[in-house]
């Protein structure tokens, strides 16, 4: 069924919650402490979901992803942002799954068309796509480029540092998936009173922020600017490209950056923290944003 866009909503979007597509049983046998040998349990354990979706623009393949099904249009709709071929939520157009796809893969392909306004080349985009760490990056040419293709500055607020220590309980506590699985990332968005406005789950870090994100821009809409990015893994230059593509000034994670996400995040004007664990934190750029008052 295709999604249409529409206008911008007030609210922001609700949470993601599992659904019978995004979990799996497999038969397990569970060994713990104590237990004699002979007599481990043996049991149905319920697995989270991991497979790819292709993205297709105007019907050319664009990128394959692993993802957790579910949400796959705010995946999409995120990835296009925050990958630099969309420049505005408004430029989405319609996204439909592929009826055409070889089963049983019909929705695991999803097309997008993009607004008529939109110059769109296909082939230059295919030629220059760089954006994962794992291709392997040049440093300060990758940070040039996010630079050019960032929109929007990220905005000078601030926020207290009480708050953010209390960030990751909520975000754990808000993961339904993984109380599941335990196999799941989560990238939670909170405004600076500490609220959490929203929180997506996926196998990967870069999807479960790319369904965040999303989340907006299939509203006709940008992430709230004054907020903070808050991720369950550790931060990659990807991520940090991703925070500024998406116009956010404040990016957080519970684990450690690379070298290449510092350089990006202090270049680009974003607030990173690390180590956001156990009443504690590492600060390595822009701590303008960030109130102590012990």
């Amino acid at each position: 069924m295709p999604h249409e866009p529409h206008e911008p909503a007030d609210a922001p979007p609700p949470r993601g919650e599992p659904n019978s597509t995004s979990v799996s049983s497999r038969r397990i046998i569970a060994v713990r402490g104590g237990v004699p040998a002979g007599t481990d349990e043996t049991r149905d354990d319920p697995v989270t979901v991991e497979e790819p979706l292709e993205i297709r623009i105007n019907d050319s393949p664009v990128a394959v992803v692993m993802r957790t099904p579910g949400e796959d249009f705010e995946l999409v709709a995120g990835f296009l942002l925050t990958e630099g071929i969309v420049d505005d939520p408004r430029q989405l157009g319609a996204l439909s799954y592929c009826p055409s796809a070889t089963p049983p893969n019909e929705l695991n392909v999803v097309d997008v068309r993009l607004a008529a306004e939109v110059d769109y080349d296909a082939e230059a985009l295919r030629r220059n796509f760089y954006a994962t760490s794992s291709c392997g990056v040049c440093g300060k040419a990758s940070i040039d480029k996010v630079r050019l293709r960032a929109r929007r500055a990220p905005r000078a607020f601030t926020i207290d540092a009480g708050i953010l220590l209390r960030m990751p309980e909520i975000l754990r506590d808000a993961q339904a998936q993984f109380d599941r699985t335990g196999a799941l990332h989560a990238a939670g968005l909170f405004a600076a009173n500490g609220e959490l406005l929203a929180v997506r789950e996926d196998v990967g870090r870069h999807n479960a922020v790319d369904k965040l994100v999303g989340s907006f821009v299939l509203h006709g809409a940008w992430p709230p600017p004054a907020s903070v990015l808050l991720v369950s893994g550790r931060t990659s230059f990807e991520i940090v490209q991703k925070a500024l593509l998406a116009g956010l000034g404040f990016l957080a994670s519970v684990s450690g950056p690379s070298s290449l996400a510092v350089d990006l995040a202090s270049d680009g004007g974003l607030t990173l923290v690390g180590f956001l664990r156990n009443g504690g934190y590492n600060l390595y750029t822009h701590g303008e944003r960030l109130l102590r008052t012990e």
